[in-house]
This record gives C-alpha cells, structure tokens and sequence, in this order.
C-alpha cells in the first residue's frame, strides 16, 4: 500500500460477437488498400525471449516470411537474424536499429510488435499508418486513452489487427466460452479472472553510463516513456513494475489474458463494466445488467485457488452459471461441476497451452488474405484492456470507481480521469 500511496502523490496529477477463428464465423470486410500478397512478409519490431518463441511459432506457417528485424539492442537483432536464418537456410533477413526503417520498406506486409509495454500502442499507431497489419503483444496500450487511441487508428487506416492474447485461440478456453455461449451453464450469475498483485515500484536503478546507440539506443529504447538514467538491467527486462514502463501496475500482464477471456464469455467485446470497487485481495467490477466479473490478486501463480474445483496451471478463469462452472487453465486441461456437465464437453487434442501461439497467429495471417476480423482484434482489445486499466486504477485509488461504457471516461471522478493517459516525451 505504502508503494501505491508514493505513486498517488508524485503521479496523479501528471497525465491530463465472435468473430473469424471463434465460433461463430462474422465476416466484415476491412476498407484495406490491397490484399496481401500469397506469401506474408513480415517484419518483427523487438525480438527478446518472448518475440523469439512467438516467432518460432510464426515461422511454421510456411505461407509466412520474416523478411526484417528491428531491435534497439546489436545482440537481440544478432540473435533474431540467426533464428529466421536457420529456418530459411540462408543469410536474407535484415537487421536494423531504428525500426522506422522497417516501416519504410514497401514489401513488408505485417509487423510483429514485441517490445516493452511502452511502446506496443505507438509503435501500432505508426505500423498502421505505414500500411502494415499488426500483431501486437499485450497490454497493446498502457492508458486508457492509447487504448482508445490504438483501436481508432486501426479503423480508420483500415488494417488488420491481432492482439497477443493467444487464449482466445487456444481449446480449452475456446470450450469453456462456448460452453457460456450455448447455454450449457445456464445464465450467467459470475465470472472470475486471476492477476498478479499489482505493483509500482518507486525505487528506480542507479544511473550506468550511456552505451553507444550503435549497440543500444538508449533514447529509442525508451521512446514515448520519460527520459530515465540508462541501466543494463532495463534493457534486459528488468523494467515491469515501474509505472513510467509498465502497464496498470502490472494488473495488465495476466488481465489481458484472463479479463479478456471474461469479457468474451459475457459477450462483451462492445462494452466493459460499469463499476470497480478495489479492496485488498483483489477487485470486483460489475457489468451494466449486473454480472459481476471478480479480478483476484494472486501471491503466486500457481496451485489450488480456494473454492475453485481443481488447479489448472496459469491464467485460470472461471466461468459460473445458474445450471453450474467451468474452469480453465493453461495447463491444457478443463474442469466443470456438476461433473454430469463433462459430457457436454467437446474432446479437446492431447497438445496444447495457454502458451501456444500457432493457431492465433494463424487467424492473424488467414485474415490478413481475407480482411476479415481476428479474433483478438482492435475492438475486443480496447475494451477487455480497459476495463483492465480501470480495475487498476480503482486499485491505485483504493476506492471505487465508475465507467461510462460509452464515453470510456470516469463519471464524476476528475481524479480518476487523470490517471486515464501519460506525458509522451518526444522521442523523435
């Protein structure tokens, strides 16, 4: 708490359907200049730990070229390049610095976005505007406002867009909502949705001298984020938590994932809830007609969540309605009560996680040739990623808030309101 009250006095007041691969099949035909061509070039912008495993994934549909490489860091752009190289057999994807390089390049059809939370919602905004689809790892906006800002941006240049909650494409969680969808619970009385115990940090590294930008681009390495004193341990991940960095006092890192998935269950990828009230263990917001969505802060990630049916790994949700529940996790697996209910349960593949990103990339590209909506696209991101944002802030102000769910704007609450976007330094 003591964290949280720092942030308070120092940063409140700084900042002024399913659709194509779920189960319903929508078309909506994007107002797009042209279609891509039958092979897929693409460009990744930031290639750590995490672009390299979903990468690898991308690089296994064979449709698919990763043609170019942007990275702010020599060994990350060095190590990407050898990663596409090995796969193809030969020395042609390029590496570069700047990623505005790569937006320049007229062949490059789609962009893969993963670098720090930061610049996810810019980095987009300029993708699209360049001509590129995007696929963005999540949160894909850290305020309300990018959120918003993001979305828009989309539609109007008429892009394809993927957000990187690689759930919404994975089996067991695509069963548990269908099973929400068709009745099999009955109606709705609940949903439950797991996060890390939300965290801003107030003590930032000590300064280290600056590296020469050929190696890092410190001043690219923190884009639209307040200037900050270089140190190694930023650039090699160690920035979630400082809120100049991170996204919701972290509250988006597993929200996106598992308050998305909640959101797609209550057919509520047009809308949020209304209201957020925080308290100690977690938060409760609740849906206009009166559904209550629970968001619980988790000390660990993993084992049996008490009143829960059985442990499913990371990220569970639960999914309770007036004929009975349904949970899952990434662990693959799905548990329902009655147990009489597993018989409506589809037999889902012995393979698969909350982790696998082959399907989801899959969708990205199939609508790319056919300009229809992803699964994750703008719309559901913007929605399921703010309420996430606004369940954070309730938390930052320890108190209750209330969210138009049109205007997207805190009622009454000018407090509140201020936390809804940041200073961008001008990075250019």
């Amino acid at each position: 708490m003591s964290d949280r009250r720092a942030f308070l006095k120092t940063s409140v007041g700084v900042a002024s359907g399913v659709v194509a691969g779920g189960y319903e099949q929508q078309e909506q035909v994007l107002a797009a200049s042209a279609v891509a061509s039958e092979r897929i070039r693409l460009g990744v912008i930031g290639i750590g730990p995490r672009a390299k495993y979903v990468l690898g994934g991308m690089l296994k549909h064979k449709d698919v070229q990763c043609v170019a490489i942007a990275d702010v860091q020599q060994t990350r752009r060095d190590a990407g390049k050898k990663l596409v190289d090995n796969v193809y057999g030969d020395a042609a994807c390029e590496t570069l610095g700047d990623f505005r390089q790569l937006l320049d390049r007229k062949d490059i059809d789609a962009v893969f976005i993963a670098t720090g939370d930061r610049w996810h919602a810019t980095a987009s905004m300029l993708a699209a505007e360049a001509g590129k689809d995007v696929y963005s790892e999540k949160p894909c906006g850290i305020t309300i406002d990018l959120c918003k800002q993001l979305a828009e941006t989309i539609d109007r240049t008429g892009r394809v867009f993927q957000a990187g909650t690689q759930r919404r494409s994975v089996a067991n969680f695509v069963e548990a909502v269908r099973l929400v969808h068709d009745g099999v619970l009955g109606d709705l009385k609940s949903l439950h949705a797991t996060v890390y115990v939300p965290e801003i940090k107030t003590q930032w590294l000590p300064g280290q001298p600056t590296p020469n930008p050929k190696q890092c681009d410190w001043n690219l390495w923190l884009g639209p984020a307040p200037w900050r004193p270089y140190h190694q341990d930023y650039v090699n991940g160690r920035w979630r938590g400082y809120y100049d960095f991170d996204s919701g006092a972290r509250l988006l890192d597993w929200g996106a994932h598992t308050v998305d998935l909640c959101q797609w269950a209550h057919h509520a990828d047009d809308t949020v809830p209304v209201q957020y009230a925080a308290d100690e263990k977690g938060v409760t917001a609740t849906y206009a007609d009166g559904t209550p969505l629970r968001i619980d802060f988790l000390q660990t990630p993993f084992g049996q969540r008490p009143g829960w049916i059985q442990s499913l790994g990371t990220c569970p949700v639960r999914f309770v309605g007036s004929k009975g529940t349904v949970e899952v996790g990434d662990s693959g697996g799905i548990a329902v009560s009655p147990e009489k209910l597993m018989s409506a349960v589809k037999p889902l593949p012995q393979k698969g996680s909350g982790l696998d990103v082959e399907a989801h990339s899959r969708n990205f590209f199939d609508c790319i040739k056919s300009r229809e909506l992803p699964v994750a696209n703008q719309n559901a991101m913007r929605q399921s990623h703010i309420a996430c944002h606004a369940a954070a802030i309730a938390w930052m102000l320890g108190r209750t808030v209330k969210l138009d769910p049109k205007t997207l704007q805190f009622l009454d609450d000018d407090e509140a309101n201020r936390l809804c976007a940041r200073p961008e330094r001008n990075w250019q």
